[in-house]
């Protein structure tokens, strides 16, 4: 019995180093890696890593066989492991920081970057990485600072520009930005994203016109590019030119996409354009896809009456003040607590002010009388203060609030007693309610 375990134990020891040799070594690794033996790189690694666990070249291989995998957790777990024992192999830490940055932990992938950059300063894909983190944390010079040493070195590089560009433009920089893409422009006059944004910073600046044909050169260069005739068709809106703000959203909208608010743009311009007829078309499927649109709903409205459809134009105007009604009753309210607000700082004319807007908005009796009061209490003007308590007093029918009839007593008396009182002459000032 002995001499058979004894056996047994030898043969273990003599297939033990047989099996080590049969597991391929890192060349046979990236072969695998070439060919796409994915799951055959991992087992490998696996095996590997039973008796050499400290090889941080067997993570990153099977690291990055699990990428390819879209095995993204176990990915980023090998290259931690590689890292962290090579900290110093720059292969390494870039898997690690770019699977940080998928994953969207900027905190972690941040500090790896910026060690790849202090290493290497002008590798573009490390800057990359690290200037999009910057951005995104709206620390707007650190990525500046950046771009700026590859512009040193490549000042005709329009991606550069771009990039440099787009910094300034975040940072509301706008004249220096329109610097920066116009001389990418000038490099690559076909660059769309210059063009686009170009044309945004001059519609910002108030450089309607310029921008309007910045975005027609666009079109000109790519007319399949939907986003141009978008922004023209905006453009074009917010200069009320809705003819031609329609034209553009024909283009959008036979393209497949039937926003709503491309579908209410046309049934504008179309209706502006004295079409009733094609303006409901498109209004209506405005309508479909959000009824409590107040705007939509006005302009059909308008439509219906320039077709002398009254009914139905009745029914959309009836529709516009139901929904406007609880915001006009919400802005009234919002009015009297500014007024409360500023009441309470001692800006009472602001205050009156206030009020006056809720009373448009939301009419009260009681604004009246706290007009009065402030007028009376606080600003000793007694004719205004005469005027409130009057109008207070002709409109107490119509209060929200029961007042008691000593209450209203009171307010008399105070009325007849600045009434009896001498008020020294000043100019007539008109009450503006």
């Amino acid at each position: 019995m002995k001499s058979k375990l004894v056996s047994i134990i030898l043969i273990a020891i003599a297939i033990t180093p047989l099996a080590a040799q049969n597991i391929p070594g890192n060349a046979g690794i990236n072969l695998m890696l070439i060919k796409g033996d994915y799951k055959k790189v991992i087992d490998t690694c696996q095996q590997m890593l039973v008796s050499d666990s400290l090889n941080p070249e067997i993570f990153f291989n099977m690291g990055i066989a699990y990428q390819n995998m879209l095995e993204e957790d176990s990915a980023l777990n090998c290259f931690s492991q590689a890292a962290s024992l090579d900290p110093d192999n720059k292969a390494y830490v870039f898997m690690l920081a770019k699977g940080y940055y998928g994953k969207e932990k900027y905190k972690l992938a941040e500090p790896l970057f910026r060690k790849l950059c202090a290493v290497d300063s002008l590798n573009w894909a490390y800057a990359s990485y690290l200037t999009s983190i910057y951005m995104q944390n709206f620390k707007y010079d650190e990525a500046i600072n950046i771009y700026d040493k590859f512009l040193m070195k490549d000042s005709a590089n329009s991606i550069y520009l771009d990039k440099m560009g787009w910094a300034y433009l975040k940072k509301k920089d706008f004249n220096y930005a329109i610097v920066l893409y116009t001389n990418s422009l000038a490099i690559n006059n076909k660059n769309l994203t210059a063009i686009k944004n170009l044309a945004f910073l001059y519609s910002e600046t108030m450089n309607y016109d310029t921008a309007m044909q910045l975005l027609t050169q666009g079109i000109e260069i790519d007319s399949s590019d939907m986003d141009l005739y978008v922004r023209r068709a905006a453009l074009y809106y917010s200069k009320h030119y809705t003819k031609r703000a329609l034209d553009d959203y024909l283009v959008v909208l036979s393209s497949g996409d039937s926003s709503k608010i491309y579908l209410k743009r046309i049934g504008i311009g179309y209706c502006n354009n004295l079409q009733p007829q094609e303006a409901i078309i498109f209004l209506s499927k405005a309508y479909q896809k959000d009824s409590s649109d107040y705007e939509t709903c006005s302009y059909l409205g308008q439509s219906y009456y320039n077709l002398k459809d009254m009914k139905k134009s009745i029914y959309y105007y009836d529709k516009v003040v139901r929904i406007l009604t609880p915001v006009s009753v919400q802005l009234g309210l919002t009015y009297i607590l500014l007024g409360e607000s500023q009441k309470g700082d001692g800006m009472y004319k602001e205050a009156i002010a206030s009020y006056m807007h809720a009373m448009n908005l939301k009419p009260d009796p009681n604004i009246y009388l706290i007009t009065a009061n402030l007028y009376d209490e606080k600003l000793n003007d007694k004719e205004k203060a005469i005027y409130f308590y009057q109008k207070f007093l002709d409109n107490i029918k119509n209060a929200r609030m029961n007042f008691t009839p000593e209450y209203i007593e009171t307010v008399k008396q105070r009325l007849e007693f600045l009434k009896s009182k001498p008020v020294k002459e000043k100019q007539q000032k008109n009450v503006i309610l």
